[in-house]
């Protein structure tokens, strides 16, 4: 029976994780004896010390002193895996534990990998989206801060580690429990979570992870309309210097603002074909997205229902046709939508900032939108008023 009990055991799944983890490369932790940390424990907790170290030598002298066994057989049992667990256990007490992550740093990033998309007929996938940017973020910075100083797992009351110069990616590291990874020149950690069907979550945790966030997302756009949304860049058709020079004019201002303003909001109108929709894709391919600027294009519908993500610094949003959008809520087709709302509420960041999550990352942003229109006579009053809309301009001649 007892025979019968270890096999069983051996096949276990929790022993074929450990031996799936230590064919996969993983190996062993070994805590090293650390005699500053020892002195700090033999100061200030002597007394738990004392304790402990009388507890394992009572235990050791208790299977040595047995009448009832062989001699040999008592020191046979002073290696059994009863005496090495109470062994390890005053090792661990008297030996630094290995590095964990600082639960008190305040800019977290967290995303699930793959992301899973569910859309219906009805619905704009604008969390979907979102969360893919998210993803894409996440795996950027982890591609920037490259190979870790260290990478742990805990399993079975033990520590593992994968060396590091065996390491490849992410995505063929074996991940049973829960994984740790450090890298001490930025002071990040990352965890790694395991979900069902392959799926795991990546949290990112630091001090400060705008700088690598700022890196990672250079040269994204998100275009957020109907089942064309999609995270990647900007294509432009035209350059700016292409623009008639009076348009060109309106340009060099539309830069100096956006350098010196936190908060910018430029409205150009004119008759279709004059090229405002393009000349929006050439601002933000030429002078913001070299300034550091996420580009988030809406249509009609995710308007609605779009927040800027918290964690981006630099966040420009185009939106076309605001006329068909924005309009006078005295006309009966406003009153039926809110649209006209939430675009002033996103010129005034009173929506979206109102209520701060303190879980995550709060950027300082800076918020640039840039809107087209045919006329402004079908604007909101409330739109055209000072301090919402900085710089408008009228596109007059053909040009698309």
């Amino acid at each position: 029976m007892e025979f019968d009990y270890f096999r069983n055991n051996e096949s276990s799944p929790a022993n074929n994780n450990r031996q799936s983890l230590l064919a996969s490369g993983w190996r062993p932790f070994t805590r090293d004896f650390d005699l500053e940390f020892f002195l700090q424990v033999v100061s200030k907790d002597s007394r738990e010390l004392g304790q402990k170290g009388f507890n394992l030598a009572s235990n050791i002298a208790d299977i040595l002193g047995r009448n009832n066994y062989a001699w040999w057989a008592n020191v046979l049992n002073v290696v059994s895996d009863n005496t090495r667990y109470e062994v390890e256990k005053f090792w661990n007490y008297i030996t630094p534990d290995p590095l964990t992550p600082d639960y008190r740093y305040k800019d977290v990033l967290t995303t699930e990998t793959p992301i899973v998309q569910f859309v219906s007929r009805n619905s704009i996938p604008i969390d979907y989206v979102l969360n893919r940017l998210q993803e894409i973020t996440v795996l950027r910075v982890l591609d920037l801060l490259s190979r870790p100083d260290v990478i742990t797992q805990y399993y079975l009351e033990r520590d593992f580690y994968f060396p590091v110069d065996k390491f490849v990616s992410w995505e063929r590291l074996d991940v049973v429990n829960t994984v740790y990874a450090y890298w001490s020149k930025y002071d990040v950690w990352l965890q790694i979570d395991n979900y069902d069907r392959g799926r795991r979550q990546y949290t990112l945790m630091a001090k400060n992870l705008a700088p690598l966030i700022n890196k990672s997302t250079y040269d994204l756009a998100v275009m957020l309309s109907g089942y064309q949304s999609r995270v990647g860049k900007v294509h432009s058709q035209f350059s700016i210097n292409s623009f008639p020079s009076d348009i060109q004019n309106f340009t060099d201002n539309v830069q100096q603002a956006i350098l010196n303003q936190k908060q910018l909001a430029v409205l150009v109108h004119g008759e279709p074909g004059t090229g405002k929709t393009v000349w929006t894709q050439a601002v933000a391919k030429e002078i913001l997205v070299p300034l550091g600027y996420v580009i988030f294009i809406l249509d009609h519908d995710a308007i609605a229902n779009f927040v800027p993500p918290s964690y981006l610094e630099r966040i420009c949003i185009i939106i076309n046709e605001a006329d068909n959008l924005a309009q006078n809520r005295a006309s009966e087709v406003a009153q039926y939508n809110n649209k006209t709302e939430h675009i002033l509420s996103l010129l005034d960041g009173t929506l979206y900032q109102s209520v701060i999550d303190e879980s995550g990352i709060q950027m300082q942003q800076r918020l640039v939108v840039l809107m087209t229109c045919n006329t402004t006579e079908r604007l909101d009053p409330a739109m055209l008023r000072k301090g919402r809309i900085d710089l408008m301009y009228e596109f007059l001649l053909k040009y698309v």
